[in-house]
């Protein structure tokens, strides 16, 4: 099971006892996972989901909130949705349809006319607490988020560009950074930065994945300090190594253009001093000197002896 199905069916356990938050949630979900249906003039509603869980959530949900006594059916037909069976939650006219979506704020009135809204309705979203349940209902729509282990990344899909700028602005509302990009014809609303995508978790309320979540992040973290600290290292060593094997070099130019004899006797003594510890670095040839010297006064020395060498061709 994918980290995103897994979330999800921790959502699915949340007990949403205050009514306020039951219709917000209802509501995120019919926006992303609802479509109106129309037979004989009256309106239904179909619901698909490819996850039975979430299907019974919601049909439990409606039942609770607006008292539907009809049962809603579930499609367990073989049919292609994310790779899986679709089941389809049916809300007959008989079952109100028409007052769930004014309701859940996904049907307006205007000049005495039905009209299907774009965005997010204010009223259902007026409390802190609603939007967490919107949110949560959105995502159990049609949220994606990757196994934190490979990389980063949260969205939520939209069919519209109106409802992507209300649903980013309601991520948003929380102190996050949501984007939105377009990606054949639909409207992304996404996090990529992994302390955002935890808060979004636990906005929504999927306690057990923030901490899985966050157990993932600060191991991920931590190997990469730790590779950083031994590249840096590394590449330090390498360095130093490098710049060894150019003093010895230059040393033994001089050596075999004019003799170490015809240095002065401090340069004599830094040159025979690193002949005689090629692996050393810096500070601990420095360290070796009669009398001990600071690193720059060894690296002054050994400058002069590459300048000196230079002047021999090398």
């Amino acid at each position: 099971m994918s980290f995103a199905l897994d979330v999800k069916k921790e959502l699915t356990t949340i007990a949403v006892t205050k009514k306020c938050c039951q219709l917000a949630q209802i509501a995120g979900f019919l926006r992303f996972a609802g479509s109106i249906t129309i037979a004989d003039g009256r309106m239904g509603v179909r619901v698909s989901t490819n996850n039975p869980a979430v299907a019974r959530l919601f049909i439990t949900l409606i039942k609770e909130y607006f008292g539907t006594k009809g049962s809603l059916s579930i499609d367990n037909a073989e049919m292609p949705l994310a790779g899986g069976r679709v089941y389809e939650l049916n809300i007959t006219p008989d079952m109100n349809a028409e007052g769930i979506l004014r309701e859940a704020g996904l049907l307006g009135v205007k000049e005495g006319l039905n009209y299907v809204t774009d965005g997010i309705s204010a009223e259902v979203i007026k409390k802190r607490c609603c939007k967490k349940a919107f949110l949560r209902g959105a995502f159990l729509a049609c949220g994606t988020i990757t196994d934190p282990a490979k990389t980063y990344h949260l969205e939520l899909p939209c069919a519209r560009e109106y409802l992507a700028g209300d649903v980013r602005k309601l991520v948003n509302s929380f102190g996050l950074k949501a984007r939105i990009t377009q990606r054949r014809g639909r409207y992304i609303v996404y996090l990529k930065d992994a302390e955002q995508i935890s808060d979004f978790l636990g906005i929504i309320g999927a306690s057990a994945h923030l901490l899985h979540f966050e157990d993932v992040r600060v191991t991920k973290d931590v190997r990469g300090k730790v590779n950083r600290i031994n590249n840096c290292e590394s590449a330090n060593l390498q360095r130093s190594v490098n710049a060894a094997q150019k003093q010895i070099a230059d040393i033994k130019l001089i050596e075999k253009n004019r003799g170490l004899d015809s240095l002065p006797l401090k340069l004599r003594q830094a040159a025979v001093l690193r002949l005689e510890n090629p692996e050393l670095p810096l500070a601990d040839l420095a360290a070796l000197a009669d009398p001990p010297l600071a690193k720059s006064g060894l690296n002054h020395r050994l400058a002069k002896l590459s300048e000196i060498a230079e002047s021999l061709g090398g």
